[in-house]
């Protein structure tokens, strides 16, 4: 497939800018599969619209307060964005402007022990993270209160990027359903555009993950299984693949994938040439996805981090 396939237009203004009031109030675009049909909802209608088997998996990763704004020696701006702790206080980070950074270098909290090559450094952090919220870069509005980057769920830190369909939860919405939690620490990888001509030729680098014995005894089996999130899909479709409970996954699941546990999808609307779309698009169909994408443009549905959802039954 070719990755330019996954490329389409956005007005920037259905870019989301800011969260909604109230989470559960964000729209919910319904898709049947099955059928064909679609429908309008709000997401706090999601319990009426699932079947009442469905056990609804949740990724209960907490955002790092990951991104560091510095000054370099002699003024200029750099910026730091934490990926992933290595060992102690050494951890993988994007840096910029990389080109004017060096080993031995020390900015703030932050040390700069080896470059990694495309922007990626490996840095040394005094204590715990004490940064800003790593809102992406297609935000530009300042976020007033940083807890809106995390689900309610949230409970273990080490996310470069929040898992934005479960931004959408309530605690009284979770109260209604079968809820089971799994664990994927999501890195800047998962957003990072397909820049090669093919999804073939793409490389998704892992990320860490971990599944409770007792939490996969009962999804494993359950009769349907409603996944949240693509970072969701990939630890479930890594577990029904033979993959052990906690490890690290590189799943790259693109059309023309044989999905294995899940029968129902919550997604955001993602942004092009990104492996989250070519997920979407494996589980969808990639005709039936660039229609829904349509319609929710049409319709002027708020897309990306803090924008609206989908439904994929």
């Amino acid at each position: 497939m070719k990755a330019s396939e996954l490329d389409y237009e956005l007005p920037a203004e259905l870019i989301a800018q800011r969260p909604l009031e109230r989470r559960d109030d964000s729209r919910l675009l319904v898709y049947e599969r099955s059928t064909g049909r679609t429908e309008h909802a709000r997401f706090h209608a999601l319990p009426s619209l699932l079947p009442a088997e469905s056990v609804v998996v949740v990724n209960d990763t907490r955002v790092l307060p990951a991104r560091f704004r510095l000054r370099r020696p002699g003024g200029g701006d750099a910026e730091v964005l934490l990926l992933e702790r290595l060992d102690g206080k050494l951890w993988e980070a994007l840096a910029r402007p990389s080109r004017r950074l060096k080993p031995g270098m020390r900015l703030g909290a932050v040390e700069f022990v080896e470059s990694l090559g495309e922007g990626r450094w490996r840095v040394r952090v005094e204590g715990d993270p004490t940064g800003e919220a790593p809102l992406p870069p297609y935000i530009t509005e300042p976020l007033a209160d940083p807890e809106r980057y995390q689900t309610v769920y949230a409970e273990r830190e080490g996310s470069a990027a929040a898992p934005t369909a479960g931004l959408h939860f309530t605690a009284a919405l979770l109260a209604e359903l079968e809820i089971e939690r799994i664990t994927l620490h999501v890195g800047l990888d998962t957003f990072r555009p397909i820049t090669a001509g093919s999804l073939e030729e793409h490389e998704l680098h892992s990320e860490r993950y971990e599944v409770d014995a007792a939490t996969w005894k009962r999804i494993e089996p359950a009769p349907h299984v409603t996944a949240v999130g693509t970072t969701t899909v990939r630890v479930l479709e890594s577990l029904a693949g033979g993959a052990p409970l906690a490890g690290r996954t590189s799943l790259f699941i693109a059309p023309g994938f044989a999905f294995q546990r899940v029968n129902a999808l919550v997604t955001n609307f993602h942004l092009p040439r990104s492996s989250l779309l070519a997920l979407v698009m494996a589980f969808t169909g990639v005709e039936e996805t660039r229609r829904l994408y349509e319609i929710a443009i049409e319709e002027r549905y708020r897309f990306y981090s803090f924008g609206d959802a989908m439904l994929i039954l």
